[in-house]
Protein backbone atom coordinates (compact mmCIF):
# COMPACT_ATOMS: atom_id res chain seq x y z
CA UNK A 1 0.00 0.00 0.00
CA UNK A 2 1.32 3.56 -0.64
CA UNK A 3 2.18 5.22 2.22
CA UNK A 4 1.19 8.80 2.74
CA UNK A 5 3.50 11.29 2.57
CA UNK A 6 3.96 15.17 3.99
CA UNK A 7 5.33 17.60 1.42
CA UNK A 8 7.50 19.63 3.14
CA UNK A 9 8.98 22.74 1.47
CA UNK A 10 12.54 22.60 0.88
CA UNK A 11 13.41 23.18 -2.31
CA UNK A 12 15.73 25.40 -3.99
CA UNK A 13 17.78 25.97 -7.48
CA UNK A 14 20.95 27.29 -7.26
CA UNK A 15 21.63 30.34 -9.69
CA UNK A 16 23.17 29.47 -12.67
CA UNK A 17 19.94 30.90 -13.30
CA UNK A 18 21.04 30.93 -9.72
CA UNK A 19 20.36 33.37 -9.91
CA UNK A 20 19.96 30.25 -8.48
CA UNK A 21 18.85 30.04 -6.70
CA UNK A 22 16.11 52.50 15.04
CA UNK A 23 18.90 53.89 16.51
CA UNK A 24 18.24 50.77 18.61
CA UNK A 25 14.59 51.68 20.04
CA UNK A 26 14.52 54.60 22.92
CA UNK A 27 14.53 53.48 26.41
CA UNK A 28 11.80 51.62 27.37
CA UNK A 29 10.18 51.88 24.26
CA UNK A 30 7.47 49.28 23.81
CA UNK A 31 8.28 46.15 21.74
CA UNK A 32 6.74 47.50 19.16
CA UNK A 33 5.27 44.68 16.22
CA UNK A 34 1.97 43.68 17.31
CA UNK A 35 0.76 44.20 14.06
CA UNK A 36 3.01 42.82 12.37
CA UNK A 37 4.38 39.08 12.59
CA UNK A 38 4.36 37.27 15.36
CA UNK A 39 7.79 36.34 16.83
CA UNK A 40 7.58 32.36 17.49
CA UNK A 41 10.33 30.51 19.10
CA UNK A 42 12.52 29.52 16.36
CA UNK A 43 13.74 25.94 16.26
CA UNK A 44 17.81 24.67 16.97
CA UNK A 45 18.27 23.91 13.41
CA UNK A 46 17.56 27.81 11.79
CA UNK A 47 19.39 29.09 14.94
CA UNK A 48 22.53 26.83 13.82
CA UNK A 49 22.29 27.94 10.36
CA UNK A 50 22.27 31.58 11.11
CA UNK A 51 25.16 31.02 13.73
CA UNK A 52 27.19 29.11 11.20
CA UNK A 53 25.89 31.80 8.10
CA UNK A 54 25.80 34.83 9.76
CA UNK A 55 28.92 34.42 12.62
CA UNK A 56 26.69 35.31 15.67
CA UNK A 57 25.77 33.37 18.51
CA UNK A 58 23.29 31.66 19.18
CA UNK A 59 21.49 34.58 21.75
CA UNK A 60 22.15 36.89 18.78
CA UNK A 61 20.34 34.84 16.32
CA UNK A 62 16.98 34.57 18.72
CA UNK A 63 17.32 38.16 19.43
CA UNK A 64 17.88 38.82 15.81
CA UNK A 65 14.82 37.11 14.86
CA UNK A 66 12.83 38.91 17.69
CA UNK A 67 13.93 42.23 16.90
CA UNK A 68 13.35 41.52 13.10
CA UNK A 69 9.41 40.71 14.13
CA UNK A 70 8.97 43.72 16.32
CA UNK A 71 10.31 45.70 13.66
CA UNK A 72 8.60 44.66 11.00
CA UNK A 73 5.18 45.93 12.60
CA UNK A 74 7.40 49.83 12.84
CA UNK A 75 8.43 50.01 9.09
CA UNK A 76 5.05 48.97 7.88
CA UNK A 77 3.37 51.85 9.91
CA UNK A 78 5.67 54.61 9.06
CA UNK A 79 6.38 53.40 5.36
CA UNK A 80 2.25 54.16 5.00
CA UNK A 81 2.51 57.07 7.13
CA UNK A 82 4.96 58.71 4.80
CA UNK A 83 3.62 57.25 1.27
CA UNK A 84 5.01 60.06 -0.87
CA UNK A 85 7.90 60.70 0.57
CA UNK A 86 9.02 57.05 1.57
CA UNK A 87 12.57 56.21 0.31
CA UNK A 88 13.62 52.77 1.72
CA UNK A 89 14.38 51.43 5.02
CA UNK A 90 16.59 48.76 6.46
CA UNK A 91 17.94 47.10 9.30
CA UNK A 92 21.20 46.89 10.62
CA UNK A 93 23.41 45.20 13.88
CA UNK A 94 24.52 41.90 14.84
CA UNK A 95 20.72 41.58 16.00
CA UNK A 96 18.68 43.47 13.52
CA UNK A 97 18.19 46.80 16.54
CA UNK A 98 18.50 49.52 13.98
CA UNK A 99 16.05 50.21 11.98
CA UNK A 100 16.29 52.77 9.84
CA UNK A 101 13.77 55.07 7.58
CA UNK A 102 14.89 57.38 4.75
CA UNK A 103 12.74 59.99 3.50
CA UNK A 104 13.22 62.87 1.06
CA UNK A 105 11.15 65.07 3.68
CA UNK A 106 12.81 66.44 6.40
CA UNK A 107 9.98 67.08 8.38
CA UNK A 108 8.85 63.70 8.46
CA UNK A 109 12.46 62.54 10.56
CA UNK A 110 10.95 63.54 13.82
CA UNK A 111 8.08 60.65 13.34
CA UNK A 112 10.54 58.57 12.28
CA UNK A 113 12.54 58.63 15.34
CA UNK A 114 9.58 59.21 17.72
CA UNK A 115 9.03 55.55 16.17
CA UNK A 116 11.86 54.42 17.92
CA UNK A 117 13.75 54.23 14.12
CA UNK A 118 16.78 56.38 12.71
CA UNK A 119 16.17 58.54 10.24
CA UNK A 120 18.06 59.74 6.80
CA UNK A 121 17.01 62.30 4.75
CA UNK A 122 17.90 61.71 1.13
CA UNK A 123 17.26 62.93 -2.20
CA UNK A 124 15.19 60.71 -4.01
CA UNK A 125 11.76 58.93 -2.97
CA UNK A 126 11.99 55.10 -3.69
CA UNK A 127 9.24 55.59 -6.22
CA UNK A 128 11.80 57.77 -8.12
CA UNK A 129 14.45 54.84 -8.01
CA UNK A 130 11.73 52.18 -9.19
CA UNK A 131 10.76 54.81 -12.20
CA UNK A 132 14.64 54.96 -12.86
CA UNK A 133 14.90 50.69 -12.42
CA UNK A 134 11.62 50.04 -14.87
CA UNK A 135 13.36 52.67 -17.26
CA UNK A 136 16.37 49.91 -17.49
CA UNK A 137 13.86 47.01 -17.26
CA UNK A 138 12.19 47.84 -20.37
CA UNK A 139 14.96 47.43 -22.50
CA UNK A 140 16.69 44.59 -20.78
CA UNK A 141 16.72 42.77 -24.24
CA UNK A 142 19.02 45.23 -25.29
CA UNK A 143 21.41 44.72 -21.93
CA UNK A 144 25.16 43.60 -22.81
CA UNK A 145 26.03 39.66 -21.14
CA UNK A 146 28.64 42.04 -19.32
CA UNK A 147 25.56 43.51 -17.41
CA UNK A 148 23.49 40.64 -16.21
CA UNK A 149 22.28 42.08 -12.86
CA UNK A 150 20.71 45.80 -11.51
CA UNK A 151 18.36 46.94 -8.58
CA UNK A 152 17.29 49.42 -6.09
CA UNK A 153 19.63 50.36 -3.20
CA UNK A 154 17.81 51.95 -0.79
CA UNK A 155 20.87 52.19 1.77
CA UNK A 156 22.59 54.30 -1.74
CA UNK A 157 19.60 56.08 -2.55
CA UNK A 158 20.84 54.99 -5.85
CA UNK A 159 20.15 51.77 -8.76
CA UNK A 160 22.97 50.11 -8.91
CA UNK A 161 23.80 48.48 -12.25
CA UNK A 162 26.42 45.86 -12.06
CA UNK A 163 28.84 45.18 -14.70
CA UNK A 164 32.62 43.49 -15.69
CA UNK A 165 32.45 46.12 -18.83
CA UNK A 166 31.50 49.25 -17.18
CA UNK A 167 31.68 51.28 -20.34
CA UNK A 168 29.25 49.23 -21.98
CA UNK A 169 27.02 49.76 -19.28
CA UNK A 170 27.08 53.07 -19.18
CA UNK A 171 25.67 52.53 -22.90
CA UNK A 172 23.36 50.30 -21.71
CA UNK A 173 22.05 52.94 -19.58
CA UNK A 174 21.91 56.08 -22.11
CA UNK A 175 19.87 53.97 -24.03
CA UNK A 176 17.15 53.40 -21.57
CA UNK A 177 16.37 57.11 -20.71
CA UNK A 178 16.92 56.58 -16.96
CA UNK A 179 17.43 59.18 -14.92
CA UNK A 180 21.33 59.40 -14.96
CA UNK A 181 21.66 61.09 -11.57
CA UNK A 182 19.82 58.14 -9.98
CA UNK A 183 22.12 55.04 -11.59
CA UNK A 184 25.53 54.10 -10.77
CA UNK A 185 27.65 51.13 -12.56
CA UNK A 186 29.50 49.18 -9.81
CA UNK A 187 32.22 46.56 -11.55
CA UNK A 188 31.47 43.28 -11.14
CA UNK A 189 31.72 39.62 -12.67
CA UNK A 190 28.94 37.88 -11.41
CA UNK A 191 27.18 35.78 -14.12
CA UNK A 192 23.87 34.41 -12.32
CA UNK A 193 22.31 31.12 -13.85
CA UNK A 194 19.44 28.95 -12.90
CA UNK A 195 20.16 25.43 -11.57
CA UNK A 196 18.93 22.32 -12.44
CA UNK A 197 20.40 19.14 -11.20
CA UNK A 198 19.54 15.50 -12.57
CA UNK A 199 20.69 13.33 -9.81
CA UNK A 200 19.42 11.92 -7.35
CA UNK A 201 18.24 13.25 -4.10
CA UNK A 202 15.26 13.81 -1.66
CA UNK A 203 13.16 16.81 -3.46
CA UNK A 204 10.62 16.68 -6.70
CA UNK A 205 11.42 15.64 -10.10
CA UNK A 206 10.34 16.50 -13.56
CA UNK A 207 9.31 14.23 -15.93
CA UNK A 208 11.62 11.79 -14.15
CA UNK A 209 14.45 14.09 -15.24
CA UNK A 210 15.25 17.46 -13.52
CA UNK A 211 15.51 18.38 -10.11
CA UNK A 212 14.23 20.97 -8.18
CA UNK A 213 12.96 22.38 -4.35
CA UNK A 214 10.19 22.61 -3.33
CA UNK A 215 8.91 26.34 -2.30
CA UNK A 216 5.49 26.69 -0.18
CA UNK A 217 2.46 24.57 0.50
CA UNK A 218 -0.40 26.21 -1.21
CA UNK A 219 -4.07 25.78 -2.07
CA UNK A 220 -6.29 26.73 -4.54
CA UNK A 221 -9.80 26.23 -3.31
CA UNK A 222 -9.86 22.09 -2.57
CA UNK A 223 -6.98 21.49 -4.37
CA UNK A 224 -3.38 21.00 -3.12
CA UNK A 225 -0.55 21.67 -4.27
CA UNK A 226 2.99 23.84 -3.70
CA UNK A 227 4.98 26.60 -5.61
CA UNK A 228 8.57 26.59 -7.25
CA UNK A 229 10.39 28.16 -9.63
CA UNK A 230 9.45 29.04 -13.28
CA UNK A 231 12.72 27.73 -14.98
CA UNK A 232 11.65 23.97 -13.20
CA UNK A 233 9.05 23.28 -15.47
CA UNK A 234 6.25 23.96 -17.67
CA UNK A 235 2.99 23.97 -17.72
CA UNK A 236 1.77 20.31 -18.23
CA UNK A 237 5.17 18.91 -16.93
CA UNK A 238 4.47 16.02 -14.65
CA UNK A 239 6.83 15.34 -11.27
CA UNK A 240 7.41 12.88 -9.23
CA UNK A 241 8.51 13.35 -5.04
CA UNK A 242 11.67 12.93 -3.54
CA UNK A 243 10.76 8.97 -2.82
CA UNK A 244 9.94 9.22 -7.02
CA UNK A 245 6.64 7.91 -6.40
CA UNK A 246 4.31 10.00 -8.71
CA UNK A 247 3.05 13.51 -7.36
CA UNK A 248 1.64 16.11 -9.42
CA UNK A 249 1.45 18.11 -12.51
CA UNK A 250 2.52 22.05 -13.26
CA UNK A 251 -0.90 23.86 -13.35
CA UNK A 252 1.30 27.33 -14.31
CA UNK A 253 4.76 28.39 -15.20
CA UNK A 254 6.54 31.61 -16.16
CA UNK A 255 10.19 32.01 -17.04
CA UNK A 256 11.90 34.78 -18.16
CA UNK A 257 10.28 37.96 -17.29
CA UNK A 258 9.13 36.27 -13.89
CA UNK A 259 10.53 32.77 -12.31
CA UNK A 260 7.71 30.92 -10.78
CA UNK A 261 5.07 28.62 -10.82
CA UNK A 262 2.48 26.13 -9.35
CA UNK A 263 1.92 22.07 -9.32
CA UNK A 264 -0.84 20.32 -7.91
CA UNK A 265 -0.44 17.73 -6.31
CA UNK A 266 -2.39 14.10 -5.97
CA UNK A 267 -4.18 12.71 -3.07
CA UNK A 268 -0.90 11.07 -1.58
CA UNK A 269 0.40 14.05 -0.73
CA UNK A 270 -0.13 16.52 2.04
CA UNK A 271 1.08 20.01 2.06
CA UNK A 272 1.88 21.31 5.58
CA UNK A 273 2.94 24.56 6.12
CA UNK A 274 6.63 23.36 7.11
CA UNK A 275 10.01 24.52 5.76
CA UNK A 276 12.59 21.53 6.19
CA UNK A 277 14.96 23.17 8.73
CA UNK A 278 18.03 20.94 7.50
CA UNK A 279 18.39 19.09 11.05
CA UNK A 280 15.18 17.05 10.84
CA UNK A 281 12.67 19.70 12.37
CA UNK A 282 10.19 22.03 10.65
CA UNK A 283 10.15 25.73 10.69
CA UNK A 284 6.18 26.78 10.70
CA UNK A 285 5.02 29.22 8.04
CA UNK A 286 2.42 31.87 9.57
CA UNK A 287 2.44 34.23 6.74
CA UNK A 288 4.36 36.14 4.24
CA UNK A 289 5.41 39.61 5.20
CA UNK A 290 8.05 40.64 3.22
CA UNK A 291 11.14 41.17 4.77
CA UNK A 292 13.07 44.51 5.22
CA UNK A 293 16.42 45.04 3.64
CA UNK A 294 19.60 44.02 5.89
CA UNK A 295 16.62 41.42 7.32
CA UNK A 296 18.01 37.92 8.27
CA UNK A 297 16.53 35.31 5.55
CA UNK A 298 17.68 31.64 5.24
CA UNK A 299 16.57 29.10 2.63
CA UNK A 300 16.20 25.50 2.44
CA UNK A 301 17.18 23.51 -0.38
CA UNK A 302 17.33 19.97 -1.50
CA UNK A 303 20.66 19.76 -2.52
CA UNK A 304 22.69 22.09 0.05
CA UNK A 305 20.08 21.92 3.08
CA UNK A 306 19.81 25.38 5.19
CA UNK A 307 22.06 28.18 5.06
CA UNK A 308 21.40 32.06 5.86
CA UNK A 309 22.49 35.53 5.25
CA UNK A 310 20.83 38.69 4.77
CA UNK A 311 18.63 40.31 2.18
CA UNK A 312 20.56 42.82 0.04
CA UNK A 313 18.33 44.43 -2.25
CA UNK A 314 14.54 44.52 -3.28
CA UNK A 315 13.57 45.23 -6.52
CA UNK A 316 16.03 43.43 -8.15
CA UNK A 317 16.53 42.42 -12.65
CA UNK A 318 18.78 39.81 -13.05
CA UNK A 319 19.32 38.50 -16.62
CA UNK A 320 19.92 34.88 -17.55
CA UNK A 321 20.91 33.43 -20.69
CA UNK A 322 17.09 32.25 -21.01
CA UNK A 323 16.54 36.08 -20.67
CA UNK A 324 15.74 38.98 -17.72
CA UNK A 325 13.69 38.49 -14.68
CA UNK A 326 12.26 41.67 -12.80
CA UNK A 327 11.61 42.20 -9.26
CA UNK A 328 13.49 39.72 -7.45
CA UNK A 329 15.18 40.11 -3.97
CA UNK A 330 18.66 39.75 -4.15
CA UNK A 331 20.26 37.78 -1.12
CA UNK A 332 23.98 36.90 0.14
CA UNK A 333 22.82 33.55 0.69
CA UNK A 334 24.45 30.67 -0.89
CA UNK A 335 22.85 28.01 -3.27
CA UNK A 336 23.60 25.39 -5.52
CA UNK A 337 22.27 23.10 -8.38
CA UNK A 338 19.02 21.58 -7.34
CA UNK A 339 17.97 24.40 -4.54
CA UNK A 340 16.14 25.71 -7.52
CA UNK A 341 12.39 26.75 -6.37
CA UNK A 342 13.06 26.08 -2.65
CA UNK A 343 11.88 28.31 0.19
CA UNK A 344 13.68 31.62 1.19
CA UNK A 345 11.78 32.25 4.85
CA UNK A 346 12.56 35.12 7.41
CA UNK A 347 11.47 33.91 11.17
CA UNK A 348 8.30 32.30 10.26
CA UNK A 349 7.40 34.71 7.44
CA UNK A 350 7.55 33.17 3.37
CA UNK A 351 9.60 35.32 1.44
CA UNK A 352 10.09 33.62 -1.55
CA UNK A 353 11.39 30.68 -4.22
CA UNK A 354 15.19 30.55 -5.57
CA UNK A 355 15.43 31.49 -8.87
CA UNK A 356 19.15 31.71 -9.42
CA UNK A 357 22.45 32.95 -8.23
CA UNK A 358 26.68 33.07 -8.43
CA UNK A 359 28.91 31.13 -6.36
CA UNK A 360 28.71 27.74 -4.47
CA UNK A 361 28.39 27.41 -0.38
CA UNK A 362 31.92 26.17 -0.34
CA UNK A 363 33.22 29.62 -1.31
CA UNK A 364 29.66 31.59 -1.01
CA UNK A 365 27.69 33.51 -3.47
CA UNK A 366 24.45 35.57 -4.22
CA UNK A 367 21.36 34.03 -4.62
CA UNK A 368 17.78 35.90 -5.86
CA UNK A 369 14.81 34.59 -5.25
CA UNK A 370 11.30 35.57 -6.75
CA UNK A 371 8.74 36.82 -4.26
CA UNK A 372 6.08 34.47 -2.84
CA UNK A 373 3.51 37.23 -2.83
CA UNK A 374 3.46 37.55 -6.27
CA UNK A 375 3.05 33.74 -6.97
CA UNK A 376 -0.37 33.76 -4.91
CA UNK A 377 -1.48 36.70 -6.34
CA UNK A 378 -0.98 35.45 -10.36
CA UNK A 379 -2.52 32.23 -9.25
CA UNK A 380 -5.15 32.92 -7.10
CA UNK A 381 -3.55 31.06 -4.43
CA UNK A 382 -3.68 30.76 -0.52
CA UNK A 383 -0.60 30.32 1.04
CA UNK A 384 -0.77 27.26 3.79
CA UNK A 385 -0.19 28.45 6.97
CA UNK A 386 -0.28 27.28 10.59
CA UNK A 387 -3.79 27.95 12.07
CA UNK A 388 -4.10 29.23 16.72
CA UNK A 389 -4.97 25.81 18.21
CA UNK A 390 -7.98 26.07 19.96
CA UNK A 391 -7.82 27.09 23.85
CA UNK A 392 -8.21 23.74 25.97
CA UNK A 393 -6.54 23.42 29.84
CA UNK A 394 -5.91 25.43 32.49
CA UNK A 395 -9.57 26.46 33.32
CA UNK A 396 -9.58 29.39 35.24
CA UNK A 397 -7.64 32.02 34.18
CA UNK A 398 -8.59 34.80 31.21
CA UNK A 399 -7.08 33.53 28.29
CA UNK A 400 -6.33 29.96 27.02
CA UNK A 401 -3.60 28.55 24.61
CA UNK A 402 -2.61 25.25 23.32
CA UNK A 403 0.43 24.30 21.23
CA UNK A 404 2.51 21.18 20.69
CA UNK A 405 6.37 20.92 21.28
CA UNK A 406 9.03 18.64 20.14
CA UNK A 407 11.52 18.05 22.34
CA UNK A 408 14.64 21.21 22.99
CA UNK A 409 11.48 23.13 21.38
CA UNK A 410 10.22 26.75 22.98
CA UNK A 411 7.01 28.60 21.97
CA UNK A 412 5.66 32.17 23.13
CA UNK A 413 2.55 32.76 24.53
CA UNK A 414 -0.26 34.65 24.02
CA UNK A 415 0.25 33.06 20.33
CA UNK A 416 3.86 33.52 19.70
CA UNK A 417 3.12 37.31 20.69
CA UNK A 418 3.72 39.42 24.11
CA UNK A 419 1.14 41.84 25.97
CA UNK A 420 0.86 44.75 27.56
CA UNK A 421 0.29 45.43 31.36
CA UNK A 422 -1.03 48.68 32.45
CA UNK A 423 -0.61 48.54 35.92
CA UNK A 424 1.03 47.17 38.18
CA UNK A 425 -0.31 43.72 39.90
CA UNK A 426 -0.06 40.07 39.80
CA UNK A 427 0.91 37.67 36.59
CA UNK A 428 -0.90 34.31 36.88
CA UNK A 429 0.21 31.46 34.52
CA UNK A 430 -0.57 27.37 34.29
CA UNK A 431 1.36 25.73 32.07
CA UNK A 432 -0.39 21.91 31.58
CA UNK A 433 2.08 19.38 29.60
CA UNK A 434 2.41 15.77 28.04
CA UNK A 435 2.84 13.30 30.61
CA UNK A 436 5.84 11.81 31.25
CA UNK A 437 7.47 14.74 30.07
CA UNK A 438 9.51 18.19 31.40
CA UNK A 439 8.28 21.24 30.06
CA UNK A 440 9.23 24.68 31.37
CA UNK A 441 7.88 27.96 31.56
CA UNK A 442 9.12 30.97 32.03
CA UNK A 443 7.85 34.39 32.31
CA UNK A 444 9.80 37.24 30.57
CA UNK A 445 9.71 41.37 30.52
CA UNK A 446 10.35 43.81 28.25
CA UNK A 447 13.73 46.23 29.67
CA UNK A 448 13.44 48.72 26.88
CA UNK A 449 15.78 46.68 24.43
CA UNK A 450 15.68 43.00 25.16
CA UNK A 451 13.70 40.18 26.95
CA UNK A 452 14.75 39.37 30.54
CA UNK A 453 13.42 36.16 32.82
CA UNK A 454 11.30 37.45 35.45
CA UNK A 455 9.80 34.41 37.10
CA UNK A 456 9.98 30.77 36.04
CA UNK A 457 8.44 27.02 36.65
CA UNK A 458 11.19 24.90 35.97
CA UNK A 459 10.53 21.53 38.15
CA UNK A 460 10.93 18.10 36.54
CA UNK A 461 7.05 17.54 36.01
CA UNK A 462 4.87 18.51 32.96
CA UNK A 463 2.80 20.99 34.49
CA UNK A 464 3.89 24.38 35.43
CA UNK A 465 2.53 27.70 37.39
CA UNK A 466 3.76 31.14 38.21
CA UNK A 467 2.43 34.00 40.26
CA UNK A 468 4.97 37.34 39.83
CA UNK A 469 3.93 40.64 41.10
CA UNK A 470 5.16 42.91 38.96
CA UNK A 471 4.84 46.66 37.55
CA UNK A 472 3.14 47.79 34.55
CA UNK A 473 4.93 46.57 31.22
CA UNK A 474 5.31 44.10 28.28
CA UNK A 475 5.42 40.93 29.27
CA UNK A 476 5.09 37.56 27.55
CA UNK A 477 5.74 33.75 28.32
CA UNK A 478 8.08 31.03 27.01
CA UNK A 479 6.91 27.55 27.31
CA UNK A 480 10.07 25.17 27.02
CA UNK A 481 10.13 21.60 26.03
CA UNK A 482 13.20 20.35 28.24
CA UNK A 483 12.72 16.97 27.47
CA UNK A 484 9.93 14.58 25.94
CA UNK A 485 7.15 15.85 23.34
CA UNK A 486 3.59 16.81 22.50
CA UNK A 487 0.39 18.75 23.35
CA UNK A 488 0.12 21.44 26.01
CA UNK A 489 -2.67 24.03 27.24
CA UNK A 490 -1.88 27.01 28.48
CA UNK A 491 -3.39 29.42 30.43
CA UNK A 492 -2.78 33.62 31.65
CA UNK A 493 -4.18 35.71 34.02
CA UNK A 494 -2.77 39.75 34.11
CA UNK A 495 -3.46 42.41 36.21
Amino acid sequence: MLRRRTVTAGCALAISVLTLMAAPAVAEQAPTGATGTSAVKPPPGLVKAMQRDLGITAEQAESRLLNESRLSGVETRLRKGITGTFAGSWLSGPTSATLTVATTDASAASSITGSGAQAKVVERSLASLDAAKEALDKVSAKAPKSTPVWYVDVRSNSVVVLSSQPAEAEAFIAASGADRAAVRVEQSSEQPQTFYDVRGGDAYYINSSARCSIGFSVTKGSQNGFVSAGHCGSTGNSTTGFNQVAQGTFQGSVFPGSDYSWVAVNSNWTPQPWVNDGSGGNVTVSGSTVAVVGASICRSGSTTGWHCGTVQQLNTSVTYSQGTVSEVTRTNVCAEPGDSGGSFISGSQAQGVTSGGSGNCSSGGTTYFQPVNEILSAYGLTLKTSGNPPPTGCSGYQQNFSGSLSSGQSAYQPNGTYYQSTVSGTHRACLDGPTGADFDLYLQKWNGSAWVNVASGTTSAPDETISYSGTAGYYQYRVYAYSGSGSYSFGLSKP
